[in-house]
């Protein structure tokens, strides 16, 4: 390198170690700041594409290269493409070690599609991103980075580029590349793949067992190494709320899954029957034997604080022990048939909302538990309890109609408050436990800015889609 460019060197470092990581679009999550120093250079440690240091055109790329990150940092695109346009076609691989030009070319194509109105110019510079991660590819190796970063571009930016299956295979094989070494930034999307693709019976049950164990110990890993903490917690959040979709999977989860997760439930309310009954049966579901020192606890507390149970309507006592023994389906089967056995419409009404909050609480199916507490609220007048209950659903729908913050997940708020809105109007007496639901989550609704960004107005009507499809109206946090 001539002596020239001796006295940029210093600038040059500088810029490169700045963050080079995509964003996370439509997610709080972000990529953890780093330089992209990459490890998979072969025995040199050096890309083998074109560097400042192997290039008779490395003093002008090196300048080029300074002057355009200097302009990028203050966001002037503009003035910084010619620039960076003349550093990447001379030295593509930058210093040898750092993907920066082929990251800042993405960042350059995106601000460009961000402006522009012409569909057709807007799939050509789309085009040239995904060339971008192939010549990646070709210079750096870090063959799950990149599979990791399309399948996040094709899953939150470019939807109509690809099907899930498609984005799940690229995730997958990032994954399966990187192990317990895998960005962070593909966690919380490849979750919700990975559940949907289940959903779909796409995937084997021990597939998905190894999949979730594997994002699990990757977020256990994340948090022990003491970096990117906020992220890690917003990752934790999204991914341990998502996986619990498989608790409603018998023999997905085992007895000890269970029981470290639900029986701290029954340790912090030990005289409660609901609390006791509800630990007993998820840990039966979870396959824990009669022996095991959780049942056993749970069994002397029940029959410490549980003695006095009344007497069971005889259409629904195989029903009732079903559901106390963690066999939920059969459970389901027996309150269907008592439900069908008995004449009285208050009996149905209470078969049915226990058949939804098994749903709910078990088996993890909204859409079934909406089905059965709207049916239960047909059969017994001005009860507010089924509206509770959907409610409930609804809220608890952040990740599985987005992200499990931001926009998408908040929205799913509006209905659930309308919901519970509808508990009150048609049963006073919900009214207090209605407006303590409300209060919850009346600070999760999308912020003024929010709305405003988006042109829409507060009062206005709303489709919200994912699974719940109803018109609400657009309200905006306090």
């Amino acid at each position: 390198m001539k002596t020239g460019t001796l006295s940029l060197v210093g600038l040059l470092f500088s810029v490169l170690i700045l963050g080079c990581t995509p964003k996370l679009a439509e997610t709080t999550v972000r990529e953890p700041d780093q330089s992209e120093q990459v490890n998979d250079l072969g025995e040199e440690g050096f890309s083998p594409c074109k560097r400042f240091d192997n290039t008779d055109e490395g003093e002008q790329a090196l300048n080029a290269h300074v002057i355009y990150r200097d302009f990028l940092r203050n966001n002037q695109y503009d003035e910084a493409f010619p620039y960076w346009e003349r550093a990447y076609s001379y030295a593509p691989a930058a210093d040898g070690k750092r993907n920066t030009h082929f990251v800042d070319g993405i960042r350059f194509y995106e601000h460009f599609i961000s402006k522009e109105t012409n569909e057709a110019k807007k799939n050509e510079y789309i085009d040239r991103i995904f060339d971008f991660y192939d010549e990646m590819l070709e210079c750096y190796g870090e063959q799950g980075y990149i599979a990791g970063r399309k399948g996040f571009d094709l899953y939150y930016k470019y939807k109509d580029r690809a099907t899930q299956d498609e984005i799940f295979a690229l995730f997958r094989k990032s994954i399966d590349t990187d192990g317990l070494e895998s960005h962070l930034f593909i966690l919380n999307p490849f979750t919700d793949l990975l559940v949907r693709q289940f959903d779909a019976e796409k995937l084997p049950m021990e597939e998905a067992q190894k999949y979730a164990k594997m994002i699990s110990e990757r977020v256990e890993k994340g948090y022990k190494s003491g970096k990117n903490r906020n992220q890690w917690d917003i990752i934790n959040e999204y991914t341990s709320q998502r996986l619990e979709a498989f608790e409603g999977v018998k023999g997905f989860y085992d007895c000890t899954y269970f029981s470290i997760k639900y029986f701290p439930d029954y340790e912090a309310d030990p005289a409660n029957c609901e609390v006791i009954g509800d630990v007993y049966g998820k840990l039966k579901w979870g396959g824990c034997a009669d022996d095991h020192p959780s049942l056993i606890a749970l069994n002397e507390a029940r029959s410490k604080h549980c003695v006095k149970e009344p007497p069971l309507p005889s259409e629904s006592k195989l029903a009732y022990q079903a559901l106390r023994d963690g066999d939920f389906q059969q459970a389901i089967a027996k309150f269907q048939d008592a439900v069908d056995a008995t004449d009285d419409n208050e009996k149905k009404a209470n078969y049915l909302l226990l058949i939804a909050k098994i749903y709910y609480s078990h088996l993890k199916n909204f859409p079934q538990a909406r089905r059965f507490a709207l049916e239960a609220a047909n059969y017994k007048a001005n009860w507010g309890e089924p509206y509770l209950l959907v409610g409930r659903l609804y809220a608890s729908s952040g990740p599985l109609c987005g992200p499990g913050r931001g926009w998408d997940s908040q929205i799913v708020v509006w209905p659930a408050i309308d919901k519970w809105n509808q508990a009150k109007r048609v049963d006073p007496s919900v009214t207090a436990e209605a407006n303590k639901w409300i209060q919850r989550y009346e600070q999760y609704m999308p912020s003024r800015e929010d709305v405003f960004q988006r042109t829409l107005q507060e009062g206005a009507s709303f489709r919200v889609g994912c699974w719940i499809q109803e018109n609400t109206t657009i309200r905006s946090a306090k």
